[in-house]
């Protein structure tokens, strides 16, 4: 038994090593490939020099000692270069030749900092590339370039710090919202299964056109009935009309969460109106399939009881797709959904995104390839916590670990 036990060990961590080997490759190649097309035509080592010079100047004109010390060097220099091409010179010439000394010297200590940081313009246009690559497996994706992106709460410009402000509030609006879903539909779909034919199985087949809608769309109607209309007419607020709180925002942690949770109504209703009815249907058929088997109505012939079967032959043969199912939503819940976000005003990742899209006009890519690039992160833990779970519910993945 010992033996047996050690060598089925034995080949799931064979099975998760290789899984883990190849989810970590086809995440490297993933983070390449995202920095590859965003450096197309050097765009971020054009953003990179830029951010560099700009703090670069920042750091020697806003320090008072190192802006006297920088004034008084281009003064002197200046000084003598105007004397000895001249002889004689006016205040103004020597004032833009000291403006001309200082940027030269900001762009010299720029250059100095950039090559340290392996980003040399006469270095070749791939090894500045594959400098970028190493930067953005480590997470360090600079400073957002729009002035208006920036956190919310510590006004910081670092991409790094603006994705973890507004990735835990995309999470708890959406990661809810499916989760509420997906359990309710799996709940209705079972129990529709059992009941085909009936008048609640007509009806749930009648509402699944709903879903051909998106969430924000049915969010838009919401805010229009039970946000807009009943304040305008009759001085009531049902709903908030955006937002993640209250302006002010309740100082009691206890009124605080109510009134997040009374802001995450609407936008979780609209999203079970657009997605649940087909998940309904879906897992209705799903269910249905299972309960037609040979085995079911053998295990039903012998009197065992419905509740049983339902656990032990519907429930566990599906349970692998069903996990499946449920890490891919929650998955997806993480990136959030530009057009709900801003439909509802949430201060979640759609919004960053769409900010550092910007028409397109404004585009902040360090900010597009930090949201990428945390994006694969979390779905390469996923893919393998997704084959974790698989050997343990699975015994089939145990043996074929091998």
């Amino acid at each position: 038994m010992v033996s047996a036990r050690r060598t089925g060990f034995k080949r799931l961590a064979r099975y998760l090593a290789i899984r883990g080997a190849s989810v970590g490759v086809s995440l490297l190649i993933a983070i390449f490939l995202v920095v590859f097309i965003a450096n197309l035509g050097g765009k971020l080592d054009e953003i990179v020099m830029q951010e560099v010079i700009a703090n670069t100047r920042t750091f020697l004109y806003m320090d008072r000692v190192m802006n006297e010390q920088l004034t008084a060097q281009c003064r002197m220099a200046c000084t003598e270069k105007l004397t000895s091409e001249k002889g004689e010179f006016t205040s103004e010439e020597l004032d833009k030749c000291i403006t001309e000394c200082k940027d030269a010297i900001v762009l010299q200590h720029a250059m100095n900092v950039l090559k340290a940081m392996g980003l040399d313009p006469e270095t070749p246009p791939f090894i500045r590339i594959l400098n970028h690559y190493r930067r953005a497996i480590v997470l360090n994706f600079g400073r957002a370039m729009q002035p208006a992106l920036r956190s919310f709460r510590t006004r910081s410009d670092w991409v790094v710090d603006i994705i973890a402000e507004a990735l835990p509030q995309t999470i708890l609006l959406f990661t809810t919202a499916n989760i509420i879903i997906f359990f309710t539909q799996i709940y209705l779909g079972l129990l529709l299964s059992r009941r085909y034919g009936t008048l609640a199985d007509k009806i749930a087949v009648s509402l699944a056109p709903l879903s051909s809608m998106p969430g924000w769309f049915y969010g838009v109607f919401l805010l229009l009935l039970l946000a807009v209309w009943p304040r305008q007419a009759f001085g009531i607020m049902i709903f908030p009309d955006g937002g993640m709180t209250s302006q002010p925002p309740p100082e009691d942690p206890l009124m605080l969460a109510l009134d997040i949770l009374w802001h995450m109504a609407l936008p979780i209703i609209s999203w079970m109106v657009a997605y649940l009815p087909i998940g309904v249907y879906h897992y209705r058929t799903f269910f249905l399939l299972f309960s037609t088997e040979e085995y079911v109505e053998y295990a039903r012939a012998r009197g065992i009881p419905e509740q049983t079967i339902v656990r032990r032959y519907i429930l566990r043969p599906t349970l692998p797709p069903i996990i499946t199912s449920f890490v891919l939503i929650l998955i997806s819940s993480w990136m959030g959904a530009i057009i709900t976000e801003r439909v509802f005003n949430w201060p979640g990742l759609g919004t960053v995104l769409n900010q550092a899209i910007g028409g397109g006009i404004n585009m902040d890519p360090p900010v597009i390839v930090g949201i990428v690039v945390i994006y694969a992160y979390l779905l390469a833990i996923s893919v393998i916590a997704l084959d974790i779970v698989y050997a343990i519910v699975d015994p089939r993945v145990r043996v074929g670990g091998e």
